[in-house]
């Protein structure tokens, strides 16, 4: 450690670089990882609002909820703690000053679908909605009359629920009669009793079951996992995060092994002087430990210091359990990059190092 230390306040323009380098790796990784976070959000916080176990679709479906067409006489054939039917539409809805893409959810607000209301009332009449918070950023408010794309109908926002968005949108609830009317219009009444899934809630997914071989039962993260675009997202930004982790490593080697040959006769006096491979060897480990840590906690701070000025636009958000583990995983790596050096004292012949 004192070793280690001290020639890091010998060589500090050397070390600053290394660091330097580090903290770049490691803010790269956390806003990554929060822009992993932030676009997974985007698609599933509504879903995870269900606090559900599964969600039963019918079986031709192929997991995809608006593809999904089933009967509210299926509740009668499902075994589950809780039941909760769900209808979904999506549609471009405008207050006359701004448009935004939304998701319509029509539920029975008795079931635990309902969603707490943060601002306003719930809904208690066809076409009164509760909408997520995040359309409020985009200029819509309580009392707005929203024209949709899909329809001549129009909803107005008696309320608002904490941020709730499916597949990138906001979610709209409303009554499932609202749902009938924005997706059979005049035919709303001949089909009262179609919906596209029942969410259900219990124990363990063992525990639910369904006498209908035409329905599905899908786990709730396998069902997440099924929309648009959600898994390869997810894998894309997750490999380049994989990717910084190995780009990490190699850097932190490159550079060890560089400085480690710069001082193979110094390394040889200290052998000759009777200083064992041990003590270099983590004296090795320690720098590197030293120089990582450094470098992750700056490039932690700078994440989140960059966080606090981003616009709300841009779909960051911050996991600090994800991002403690990624900066973990950045000082494991980069002392595994070290390794190198170290088979490199090791090897040091005194004698020759010295020129004997």
């Amino acid at each position: 450690m004192f070793l280690a230390w001290n020639e890091i306040k010998k060589n500090k323009l050397r070390f600053f670089l290394i660091i330097g380098v580090l903290m770049l790796v490691a803010y790269l990784v956390f806003f990554l990882s929060g822009l992993a976070t932030g676009l997974a959000n985007l698609n599933r916080e509504a879903v995870d609002k269900w606090n559900a176990t599964a969600i039963v679709l019918a079986e031709e479906s192929d997991k995809s909820l608006p593809q999904s067409f089933i009967s509210t006489d299926e509740l009668d054939n499902i075994e589950a703690k809780d039941k909760a039917i769900l209808g979904q539409i999506s549609a471009i809805a405008t207050n006359g000053d701004s448009k935004q893409n939304v998701s319509i959810f029509g539920i029975d607000k008795e079931e635990f679908l309902m969603p707490e209301v943060s601002e306003g009332e719930e809904f208690s009449d066809e076409n009164e909605v509760v909408a997520s918070d995040n359309l409020k950023e985009e200029g819509f408010k309580i009392g707005d009359e929203l024209e949709l794309s899909s329809t001549d109908e129009t909803l107005m926002i008696v309320g608002f629920t904490e941020s709730s968005r499916c597949n990138g949108a906001p979610v709209l609830y409303g009554e499932l009669a609202t749902f009938h009317k924005l997706k059979f219009g005049e035919a709303a009444e001949a089909n009262e009793d179609q919906i596209n899934g029942i969410v259900v809630s219990d124990d363990s997914l063992a525990a639910i079951n369904t006498s209908n071989d035409e329905l599905q039962i899908t786990e709730i993260e396998n069902f997440i996992d099924s929309l648009p675009g959600y898994t390869e997202q997810s894998l894309t930004l997750n490999f380049m995060i994989y990717f910084l982790f190995g780009i990490s490593s190699v850097i932190v080697a490159i550079f060890l092994y560089v400085l480690t040959v710069q001082k193979i006769s110094m390394f040889g006096v200290m052998k000759a002087q009777g200083i064992s491979n041990g003590y270099l060897s983590v004296s090795v480990i320690v720098q590197t430990f030293l120089l990582a840590f450094i470098g992750v906690v700056v490039g932690f701070g700078l994440t989140i210091l960059t966080g606090k000025f981003l616009p709300s636009a841009v779909p960051v958000a911050f996991d600090l359990t994800t991002m403690l583990i990624y900066g973990a995983v950045l000082v494991v790596v980069a002392i595994l990059g070290a390794v190198f050096s170290v088979f490199t004292i090791v090897k040091i012949d005194p004698l020759k190092a010295i020129g004997g």
